[in-house]
Parts: structure tokens; C-alpha cells; sequence
């Protein structure tokens, strides 16, 4: 499911999402119908599944954006700043990240409005006609999964949010936080509920929507989330081992053999993806509901990209990218994560080593390598190599090409994570991906899994489980050097291990503070923002929009409080 025919509804589900806990409707309530869909629509046949399409949209602003990846990326232990961009403060933990920052108030708006588009389809199913039963359940069990989906963003981001859980039909300043509890009473709930009725097999006959191997991996998400917080109960990691088995065994999902190939733009409905977030080569279909703007599609491939492009016998072209160089891994990512480079393919397939040039000629200076001082390149010749690992300057002189040695790495220059690089865009300035997002893959699943059964002291199980995933990991013939022994099995290996498997895939963050590591691992491994950093950062600040649309009490302040030490 591409989520074609969702762009008629939108501005009718926007202005059925317009509650002032959320955003600023002054431009909504003012606007004309110009497509002359009125907000009964959804109440139609065709404006029902329409709204279910609309409800899938808000995922974009999340996954595969520079909102949602500053919001789970930066700051880590395994990212820091590189040489251009904004938004510093989520790295630093400045006075930068503050209530007003728009990356905040924009993404808490477009999650609410993604709440309230689920909560429309929910609400109103039992009274849109021409569809069948069996239809509507599906269509709310997807809505259901939506509005769990974002409530657990939020949860995550926040801390407890304001818990909606029917349809704002108009603007309110009527605005309570919830507990803990309940924020995890009513996503446990949903998700259950969702389960019980989405499509029981690995991707759904219209590829795109949620199934139920999609619910249960999120249900695990949550439960894991639970068990290290105020509120966990003695079941939390049993259920979430549970679930995980259920989407290991169930549905036929099966992990491919190339760590490289799971990431082949030209393979993406592959037998490891559980759930993706769609996105086309047509820019109107990458809309999100945010009034009609367009989200840019896929743009991860524009973060994670060095200064290649100004260097001799280089130019910038699509195959290569687009070099934004918002992020760079940490030394704790290159040295300790990644050390094992022997038997581990995972370094090799994450990071980009190689440039081949593509702007032939001889060049009069080298930029980086003080081993050469005139480098000449012919169409094809390797231009610049990182061998990860430090040279010596005769070592280096012997190579035509230019050598990016460790201790030259600098906030433009450092080895490139190539998941996301997407050749197929039209130029080489486009910054519109029309690669899917992969929001849970099966090797994520495996190391939950371990995690789990380890947290319940089930040491084989866990160990079986991440094995599965460091198995695929090795070079042919050394794949059984990656095993380890039930006496190896501990967190700090599943620590790591995510963080090998699933670098920049948008899930650090939420994995250090729900651990309770956050403060801790980057202190230790991330020098921009260990001075900084503390308790108070675990949270996001609420927006200061949400604060200020919120009702005032009898001390005149707002009833929705702001996150403690912002």
C-alpha cells in the first residue's frame, strides 16, 4: 500500500484533528474546502478507507525524516555532531533544546493529528455504510495499531501525554497529563485489540499495511519498555519473550543471509521486513497530513554522508549522494562496537570506505593526506580509501590515493553509513528518497528476544536468539567464530550488539533511556554532551505551544505542566 487516495481527506482530517492541545488551527479554520470534501466524508464508503489510508501518513514525519532522526539519534552514544546542520541542542543537551524549538512543537502536533485521524476511523466505523464487517474490524485494528504506534513515540519522547482516546471534533483547551500507568494501560490495550484482528501473516495482501507479526512486535516494544519502569510488572519480559517467539515462528519471516542485502534498494519487500513505511518517486504521494506540506520523502541518505564531494578527483553525484554530514559515528561505535572486523562482516556493510573517482585529472594538493602532495586519477581509480584502522605515512605514500587515517577524522570527514543511500533518485541534488522505511525488521526481533529471555533468566533461549543474528553477521567461513557461549550471554552484549545491527536506524535513543543508560553511556562515550547531560534530559520538553493552548488554573498557570528542568 502506497497510501495512494489519501490526498482528498486530508484537509478534512486535519480539520477534524484541529484541538488546540495539538496545534495552531488559525490557518485550518479559516481554509476553503477546494476539493469540496466536506469532514462527513469519512462517513462514506469511500471516505472511510480513504481515512485509514490518511491515518498510515503521520508515520512519515517520523521515520525516514531529519525531525525523527534528530529526535532518536542524536545525542546517543553512538552519534555525534558532524560539520553542518542544526538542531545541536538534542546532540549537546544545551539550553538549544528548549520548549520552543520547532522540531518539538511540530512533531507532537503531527502525532496528535495521526491520534486523531485513528480515533475518527474507530469512532465512526460502526456507522459507515457499504462496508463490510469484516473490512471495518480490519480497518480499526490498523487504527488501533496506529494510535499505539504514536501514543508510544510520545510516551517515549514525553513522558506522559495527554491520553485521547475518542475523536476532537473541535478546538479544546481542556488538557490533563496522564500516569505512567495508564499511558501504558491504554497502548497495551490497543495493542491487544489489534492483534486479535489484523491479518494473522508476514505482510498483508495490500503490502504496506500493518499485520498482526507488526502489532505483536510493537507489543513487545512496549512490554520491554515496562519492565524497566515505575510501573513494570513480574510479567513484562515473559510477555514480551512471548510475543517475540510469536513473530520468529509464526509467520514465515526468515533472516537473509547478506547483512548487505537486507539494505538493497532493489530488494525491499525482503523475507526480514515486518513493517515499512511506504514512500514513492511521486512527490504528491509522499504527502503528509501536515496541511498538504510535502515531508521529502525518504531523506535519510542526505545524514550520514562525508565531505567526499570536494575532494580531489571527486565530485558530487547521485550514486554517492548528497553529503549533508549531520551525524558521525562515535569513537565508542568505530573502536569498541565495531572491533571485531575479522570475523563481523557488519562494519564492512555499514560504513562506506571506498570512493571510485568520477572527476578525472591531476590534482596539485591532496586535502587530508599529508603522505602525497599531487594525486592524478583516471575515471574509476579509487580516490579516497578508509581503512579504519591507522597508516603509516610510508604506508600511505604508496598508494596513488588519498588514505583518511583515523586521527584525520574530523566532523567532515569519517566513515559514511550507507543503509540508506538511494541511486534512484533523478539528480544529484534531490533530496526526496523513494526508498520504504523499515520500522521493525527481524533481526530486531531476535535481539529483543534475547533480551528478554535473558531479563527472565532464560540464558540458553537468549543466547540462541542473538546468535541467530551474529551468525548471519560473519564472513563466509568464520560465521562460526561469531557464536558465543551461554557464560558470554549478558546486557552489555545486547547493548552492543543492537548497536552494530541497527545503527541509525532510529531506535538509540528510545533504547538508552528506556534502559535506564541514557545519561550514563553518554557520558562515557559521547564527549559533546557528557558535560551537559542529565536527568532532566530524559525527557523532551513538552512544546511550549501545547503549554500555552492549555487551559490557565486559578494560579494563572497552565494546567498542562512542562517537563521537570526545562
Amino acid at each position: 500500500m502506497k497510501y495512494e487516495n489519501i490526498i482528498k481527506p486530508i484537509k478534512v482530517l486535519s480539520l477534524a484533528a484541529c484541538l488546540m492541545v495539538s496545534q495552531s488551527c488559525n490557518d485550518i479554520l479559516d481554509e476553503k474546502v477546494i476539493s469540496n470534501i466536506g469532514n462527513d466524508y469519512i462517513n462514506t464508503t469511500q471516505g472511510f478507507q480513504d481515512a485509514v489510508k490518511a491515518a498510515y501518513s503521520t508515520l512519515r514525519y517520523y521515520y525516514a525524516s531529519q525531525q525523527g532522526l534528530t529526535l532518536s539519534e542524536y545525542g546517543t552514544d553512538i552519534y555525534a555532531t558532524g560539520a553542518d546542520g542544526g538542531y545541536k541542542g538534542f546532540h549537546f543537551y544545551d539550553g538549544q533544546l528548549n520548549p520552543t524549538v520547532d522540531y518539538l512543537g511540530n512533531t507532537w502536533d503531527e502525532l496528535y493529528r495521526g491520534v486523531n485521524t485513528c480515533n475518527a476511523v474507530i469512532d465512526r466505523a460502526p456507522d459507515v455504510t457499504g462496508v463490510s464487517d469484516a473490512v471495518k474490524k480490519l480497518r480499526v485494528a490498523e487504527a488501533k495499531f496506529l494510535r499505539a504506534h504514536y501514543y508510544y513515540i510520545l510516551f517515549m519522547q514525553w513522558g506522559p501525554v495527554d491520553l485521547r482516546l475518542t475523536e476532537t471534533l473541535v478546538p479544546t483547551k481542556d488538557t490533563k497529563r496522564a500516569t505512567d500507568a495508564e499511558m501504558y494501560a491504554a497502548i497495551i490495550k490497543d495493542l491487544n485489540e489489534a492483534i486479535a484482528d489484523l491479518e494473522p501473516k508476514a505482510q498483508s495482501t495490500d503490502y504496506g499495511r500493518a499485520t498482526k507479526p507488526a502489532a505483536e512486535t510493537l507489543l513487545a516494544k512496549v512490554y520491554l519498555a515496562k519492565g524497566y519502569s515505575s510501573v513494570k510488572a513480574a510479567d513484562d519480559f515473559s510477555k514480551a519473550a512471548e510475543l517475540c517467539n510469536s513473530v520468529v515462528n509464526n509467520y514465515g519471516f526468515k533472516l537473509l543471509d547478506d547483512f548487505a542485502s537486507v539494505f538493497d534498494e532493489n530488494n525491499q519487500m525482503n523475507s526480514e521486513v515486518v513493517f515499512a513505511v511506504q514512500y514513492t518517486s511521486d512527490p504528491l504521494s509522499n504527502l503528509t497530513n501536515n496541511t498538504g506540506s510535502v515531508n521529502g520523502g525518504n531523506n535519510l541518505h542526505l545524514f550520514f554522508g562525508m565531505q567526499y564531494d570536494v575532494q580531489p578527483g571527486m565530485k558530487r553525484d547521485v550514486f554517492y549522494g548528497r553529503p549533508f554530514k549531520r551525524l558521525r559515528p562515535t569513537s565508542y561505535l568505530l573502536n569498541t562496537v565495531f572491533a571485531d572486523r575479522t570475523n563481523d562482516s557488519r562494519y564492512k556493510k555499514t560504513f562506506r570506505d571506498t570512493w571510485l573517482s568520477n572527476n578525472p585529472g591531476t590534482y596539485n594538493a591532496a586535502s587530508f593526506d599529508n603522505s602525497k602532495t599531487k594525486v592524478t586519477f583516471a575515471a574509476g581509480d579509487t580516490a579516497i580509501y578508509i581503512p579504519g584502522v591507522e597508516w603509516t605515512q610510508a604506508q600511505r605514500a604508496a598508494k596513488k590515493y588519498q588514505v583518511l587515517v583515523p586521527s584525520q577524522y574530523s566532523e567532515a570527514l569519517f566513515p559514511t553509513l550507507q543503509k540508506f543511500f538511494d541511486t534512484k533518485r533523478p539528480d544529484l541534488t534531490y533530496e526526496a528518497g523513494s526508498r520504504d522505511y523499515f520500522v521493525f525488521r527481524l533481526a530486531d526481533v531476535y535481539l529483543m528476544l534475547a533480551e528478554a529471555q535473558l531479563k527472565v533468566g532464560n540464558i540458553a533461549e537468549a543466547t540462541k536468539a542473538i546468535n541467530a543474528v551474529r551468525y548471519r553477521a560473519g564472513w563466509p567461513g568464520k560465521k562460526d567464530n561469531m557464536l558465543i557461549a551461554e557464560k558470554d550471554m549478558n546486557m552489555e552484549l545486547i547493548i552492543e550488539e543492537r548497536a552494530r545491527e541497527l545503527a541509525g536506524e532510529q531506535m538509540r535513543w528510545i533504547d538508552l533511556k528506556r534502559w535506564g543508560l541514557l545519561i550514563d553511556r553518554v557520558k562515557k562515550y559521547n564527549p559533546q554532551a557528557a558535560v551537559n547531560i542529565k536527568e532532566t534530559h530524559t525527557v523532551r520538553p513538552i512544546p511550549q505551544t501545547q503549554i500555552d493552548r492549555s487551559a490557565k488554573g486559578t494560579d494563572g498557570k497552565s494546567v498542562f505542566p512542562q517537563n521537570p528542568g526545562y
